[in-house]
């Protein structure tokens, strides 16, 4: 596969793995889309989207530095981030974030304040760290004969996979808020997180063939 269209479909994988999972930012996604209109759920969306590509930059910048240590264990690596991406599927799956649901605003925010508040949410949680190693490892995301190019790409990939992801999900609550209820965020969860589960016992695999093929 050529390296550019790999590192375009890698990156939108993962801006949609790090944004799906509904935590405080997607619910106030949902909140705000059912209570004030899509135009403001997408901007919630957009704000976590931003801090989100911030943290991809921090989390590549940091891997940049061992990128040879990275080519030279990539199996390895692979194994411990589908380990990773288990125990956060694990933890989405298991988690009830309907608890998390607030009373709905009586004012009006602007829609900076809405891209504002959920930057700042999305920030406040710096553990994303873990979960972006976990996928560029999981990924192959930094490939040796990767270029600056390249990396510029795939980060733009994966803001515009995250940008996919809450267009989405707005589009849909906007079309089904006659019928959206508590149990429908609490089915999403449980979707998403057996989704991550499944990709990573299925990187767990491949990890542990390659592994064993390099070694004999």
């Amino acid at each position: 596969m050529d390296l550019t269209i790999y590192t375009i479909i890698r990156g939108v994988a993962i801006g949609v793995l790090v944004s799906a999972p509904m935590g405080p930012v997607g619910i106030l996604c949902i909140q705000r889309t059912l209570n004030k209109g899509r135009w403001s759920g997408l901007v919630t969306g957009l704000g976590a989207a931003l801090s989100d590509l911030v943290y991809a930059i921090l989390s590549g910048v940091g891997m940049a530095f061992v990128v040879d240590f990275i080519s030279t264990n990539q199996n390895i690596l692979q194994i411990l981030g589908s380990f990773v991406l288990v125990g956060f599927g694990l933890y989405i799956y298991r988690q009830n974030p309907t608890k998390k649901l607030s009373k709905p605003q009586t004012s009006k925010n602007t829609f900076t304040q809405d891209f504002i508040t959920s930057f700042l949410l999305t920030f406040s949680n710096p553990l994303i760290l873990f979960l972006y190693i976990g996928l560029f490892a999981r990924f192959n995301f930094f490939l040796p004969e990767s270029q600056a190019v390249h990396h510029a790409l795939g980060y733009i990939s994966i803001i515009l996979g995250a940008i996919l992801w809450w267009f989405t999900i707005t589009y849909f609550i906007n079309k089904v808020r006659g019928h959206f209820n508590l149990r429908s965020i609490w089915l999403i969860n449980k979707s998403i997180g057996i989704i991550i589960i499944i990709m990573s016992i299925v990187g767990f695999i491949w990890g542990i063939k390659d592994y064993f093929l390099h070694i004999n």
